[in-house]
């Protein structure tokens, strides 16, 4: 039996069923929004079952976005959606992966701390997992953990053990488990089918696990007698069953829960008033969304095109800057690969233009082309960690002289290396969490754009990079009209750059992201700044 805080958290877990990719990270998002605006404390937490210590390291290909928390945690792009929703930021016990887990099970072996014992999945393992749930023990009202992948997988086995226990180790009334399913639509026969669900509440069951509530998944909302037929099969409540359907936007979705009954269902289990439930906020973001006075188009030049979710908070974020403005935002991923005259024809028709970060070199000279064509037609730009990085290469190249101007990440023994590698990172080998990570403040410079869009001298935001703008350089890079607005406080690197606002409409570029501390109704102030440029007529 584990020790607990003498305060009692609930907690609510939500597992998937049937395919992968069904939203389970929004349907947790959207209730902790739910709960959080009954004035609960929430947490959220996403368990992956993959061994992968964190996402650092995977491609984005595979993975889409890594998404970093202020105190650098590496995570998956899941607790974006959580801190978007719940509006809070959370901390590296808010992601955990099999591959750290078990990490900690062979060291803590190792260091004699289980005294001699045969090390097993049950129960030194799900100790383990316990052990992470119950870090939110006393510390909020409410817990979130969603388990990744789906019940059936094999990896998923030792979560299922794990919350199975929690039902005793916390007592059953203070443990709710939801289940997502999909329910597909069958275009020839023009119905719904309820069979996969069935067989995923039959999988779940099987593991000690019975579903309080069930989520379907589906396009459109599910006809009662079908919710009423799941119901008996699957051994829920009939109000317990709830249809979630496709919305219009991802930031709908708390208000379709709600009206389909998911807060109720949960506070009606978990004994949880929403006596003081206040929506209004995402009643404000609904009535902003619906009614658009503008259109504008906002091109991201990347690399990473055939998997837009690389780019996840990137896109949300431009979306959060046209809802503040009232404008309805339609953003096109560029693929930095695409040949120099058929980019610039895209760009000319672009409204405003954000180049993203990234590693590698391909795609970099498609995105150095990129910034210079937003700087020479005066084209609302916005650069984000390589973004910063390439816009000081082309300045360097165009502006200063500088032809061959490069990165050392890209050309070891550039004649001239206007970005090059870390002090600190000369040497390292073990990639992953040993880049510059977390939230950093820069210092920034009087008047300055970055100044007045953050409306302080100061400016807080997370950090996921290797190499730095070259201060040998910054001189002359000043020196021929290129703006340092922000730098670290204490080492002085290059934080924040732009043009005079006389001689550019919008120019900044960090090197930061700022995507990660964008929320719906509160967008970061570089991506609200860029939609307010692009609605500026010349």
């Amino acid at each position: 039996m584990l020790i607990l805080s003498s305060v009692q958290t609930k907690y609510i877990f939500v597992t998937g069923g049937v395919v992968s990719g069904l939203g389970k990270g929004l349907t947790a998002s959207s209730l902790g929004a739910l709960l959080k605006a009954s004035g609960y404390s929430v947490a959220i937490q996403k368990l992956d079952p993959y061994f992968n210590v964190d996402p650092g390291t995977m491609n984005p290909f595979q993975h889409g976005e890594v998404y970093v928390l202020d105190d650098g945690s590496e995570t998956d792009l899941d607790l974006g959606h959580y801190e978007r929703f719940i509006d809070s930021n959370l901390n590296k016990n808010s992601n955990a992966t099999s591959g750290a887990i078990y990490s900690e099970v062979i060291q803590n072996e190792r260091e004699g701390k289980y005294l001699g014992e045969t090390v097993q999945v049950i129960p030194h393992v799900t100790d383990s997992i316990k052990q992470r749930i119950l870090s939110f023990e006393g510390e909020v009202d409410i817990a979130i953990i969603e388990l990744g992948g789906t019940v059936g997988d094999i990896e998923i086995l030792p979560y299922l053990e794990a919350i199975r226990q929690m039902q005793k180790e916390v007592g059953r009334e203070n443990v709710c488990y939801i289940h997502l399913t999909l329910v597909p639509y069958i275009a020839p026969s023009q119905e719904f089918k309820t069979k996969p669900t069935q067989h995923s509440v039959s999988e779940l069951r099987s593991r000690g696990v019975t579903p309080d509530v069930i989520v379907l998944r589906c396009t459109e909302p599910v006809e009662q007698h079908l919710k009423d037929k799941i119901a008996r099969l699957c051994d829920v409540l009939e109000e317990n069953v709830i249809s979630a359907h496709d919305a219009k936007t991802l930031y709908f979705i708390p208000q379709v829960m709600h009206e389909q009954g998911l807060d109720s269902s949960i506070a009606e289990r978990l004994g949880l008033s929403l006596e003081k439930q206040d929506l209004s906020q995402w009643r404000d973001l609904e009535h902003k969304i619906r009614n658009t006075q503008s259109k504008l188009n906002v091109a991201i030049v990347g690399k990473y095109q055939e998997l837009p979710d690389a780019y996840l908070s990137v896109f949300e974020s431009i979306y959060h800057g046209g809802f503040n403005n009232l404008a309805k935002v339609e953003v096109t991923l560029i693929d930095a690969d695409t040949p120099a005259h058929a980019l610039t024809e895209v760009l000319s028709e672009m409204d405003a233009l954000v180049v993203p970060g990234g590693f590698g070199y391909r795609g970099v000279e498609g995105k150095i082309l990129a910034v210079q064509y937003a700087r020479e037609n005066n084209i609302p730009f916005l650069g984000i960690c390589l973004g910063l990085q390439v816009a000081v290469i082309e300045y360097a190249r165009n502006l200063c002289g500088f032809k061959d101007a490069n990165s050392t990440e890209f050309v070891k023994d550039s004649e001239y290396p206007v970005v090059a590698l870390m002090e600190e990172q000369e040497g390292v080998t073990d990639l992953g969490g040993t880049m510059r990570l977390g939230a950093q403040e820069a210092v920034l410079v009087k008047g300055s754009l970055a100044n007045e869009l953050y409306g302080a001298l100061s400016a807080v935001e997370r950090h996921r990079h290797r190499w730095e703008v070259n201060n040998a350089y910054v001189e002359k890079l000043e020196a021929e009209g290129l703006i340092i607005s922000g730098r670290t406080k204490d080492t002085g690197l290059v934080e924040y750059i732009e043009l005079p606002k006389d001689v550019h409409k919008y120019f900044i570029a960090t090197q930061a992201h700022p995507e990660f501390t964008s929320r719906p109704n509160r967008p970061n102030p570089l991506f609200d700044g860029l939609i307010k440029a692009a609605l500026k007529k010349d």
